[in-house]
């Protein structure tokens, strides 16, 4: 008798510790959900980890671009030197262009303050650089079957 009540004590503890070691479903989509919040913490601190190592480089190289065409906008106000009414329309279109090129400048600096998404603004800021490189070259042709 003393060997049956052991052996059903025995028993019924370790059922009760398998039991207890069992995670219910609860516990385990609670585990998840804490899992799925810390990766995404790492993939955002991976993000900005990324950024502070590009976002150095790509500036100095948009500097670089909006720099050359403050030059170029400079060139462009030499060689207009008319009162013709063509002229005067060359002189609002460089305006416009010197606009754009200190929205570009503008943009560039005001990232560092907002950092709004990395890879959207690279390809909007770059895709608009292009544009106005476009436009310039496009003027610049237009200047040449001027004189």
């Amino acid at each position: 008798m003393k060997k049956t009540i052991y052996s059903l004590s025995v028993i019924t503890f370790m059922a009760g510790g398998a039991l207890m070691s069992c995670e219910s479903a609860a516990q385990k989509q609670q585990i998840a959900a804490n899992n799925v919040v810390a990766a995404k913490e790492e993939l955002q601190q991976a993000k900005q980890q990324e950024l502070n190592a590009e976002y150095p480089a790509f500036k100095k190289e948009a500097e670089l671009k909006i720099a050359a065409n403050d030059k170029h906008i400079a060139e462009l106000r030499t060689k207009l030197s008319g009162k013709s009414p063509m002229d005067d329309m060359r002189r609002q279109k460089i305006d416009d262009l010197q606009k754009r090129n200190a929205e570009l400048r503008a943009r560039l600096y005001g990232y560092e303050k907002e950092r709004t998404d990395w890879l959207a603004f690279k390809a909007k800021f770059n895709n608009d650089a292009d544009n106005l490189r476009d436009a310039f070259r496009d003027f610049g042709n237009d200047l040449k079957k001027k004189e």
